[in-house]
């Protein structure tokens, strides 16, 4: 088979169709080759209560596979020489208080979820996402800073740069440190600096309580057989850890603007997807960006969001030029999807 047509449409619609009933998946699944795409489908409902049906264009939060918008956010503000990546965190940070924070933290190991801060949520020990909302209301979370007293206080897990611990409240730094550095509103830089060189117009991050038309609202089981709203498990607007929306095409979009250096130069781009921690034995961290090892070759970039009510999977796989995403509004696992569409693409 030729390069310039991995896998047949008809194929890869029949399969996508077969797994997503297999599945019960909720949501939309876009494969492309070079930016052409082989296949596109939506399955499931936007919302329930309407009887709205999700449509290839809806738009579906992403959880925190926005840290990648962060990661690209921080490089370019590096390229400007408003910051480098061995900053002294806590330097730029000095109006704001972390007494028992470490103060050789640099921005490189905020980036690379090294630096041995506490986390807010602690993937590795904590279980339920929405139990935070039980001394912090969700609905006062609209800014980085608002994030602070649920964690800046919090002693130290470990030295900088020890290992690999991955930290949301790190890229909450790294959200307070874009809005230092550029002065402007770490959501309001994004949506200028990555989203619109992209065109990548039907992405933002809205608020839960004024989500914009065609969007799909998450959807988690209650325990008894019924799906109910996520509106009161996430903070209400998303920052640098995670909560943006955005749409399939959009996706692309940002893929494509990354890897042809709209957003950034050859040598930072290089920079941002160089495998510069140890995860596990096949999977390695780049800036913002999870990267895929098999053969000793890097097999795929990619980004997932997993939050109550919401799945999220990217990747591009430099090889072939493939690109996949999967966006649910279910807190189901779209990996499912994501290995099987690997299965029949040559990669």
């Amino acid at each position: 088979m030729k390069r310039e047509q991995i896998v047949e449409p008809e194929r890869l619609d029949t399969f996508i169709g077969e797994e997503a009933r297999r599945s019960g998946f909720s949501g939309v699944v876009q494969v492309s080759h070079k930016e052409q795409t082989l296949a596109e489908a939506a399955y499931g409902q936007a919302n329930i209560t309407e009887e709205r049906s999700n449509r290839v264009d809806t738009r579906f939060g992403i959880a925190s596979g926005s840290k990648l918008f962060t990661a690209i956010a921080v490089c370019q503000l590096a390229e400007q020489g408003k910051l480098s990546f061995d900053s002294k965190v806590l330097e730029i940070l000095h109006e704001l208080e972390f007494p028992l924070f470490d103060p050789e933290i640099t921005v490189h190991e905020l980036l690379t979820h090294s630096s041995g801060i506490p986390d807010y949520f602690d993937e590795e020990t904590m279980e339920d996402f929405a139990t935070l909302w039980n001394d912090t209301p969700m609905y006062t979370l609209r800014r980085p800073v608002d994030f602070l007293p649920m964690f800046a206080a919090l002693p130290m897990k470990f030295s900088p740069g020890e290992r690999f611990h991955y930290n949301n409240a790190g890229y909450i730094m790294l959200s307070l440190l874009i809005e230092t550095v550029s002065g402007m509103k770490f959501t309001d830089y994004v949506e200028q600096h990555i989203f619109r060189p992209c065109e990548m117009q039907d992405s933002g991050y809205f608020a839960f309580d004024a989500l914009p038309a065609n969007t799909a609202l998450g959807y988690i089981d209650n325990g008894n057989g019924q799906s109910i709203s996520n509106i009161y498990s996430l903070p209400v607007v998303g920052g640098g850890d995670g909560g943006a929306f955005v749409t399939a095409a959009d996706m692309q979009k940002l893929w494509t603007g990354l890897l042809t250096h709209k957003l950034l130069q050859p040598e930072t781009t290089a920079l941002l997807l160089t495998p510069h921690i140890h995860v596990d034995e096949d999977t390695r961290y780049g800036y913002g960006v999870w990267i895929s090892i098999r053969n000793g070759e890097i097999l795929k970039y990619h980004i997932m969001g997993y939050d109550p009510g919401i799945s999220f999977r990217s990747a591009v796989y430099p090889a072939s030029g493939a690109a996949f995403t999967a966006l649910s509004n279910q807190s189901g696992d779209v990996y499912r999807m994501m290995l099987a569409i690997e299965g029949i693409l040559p990669l």
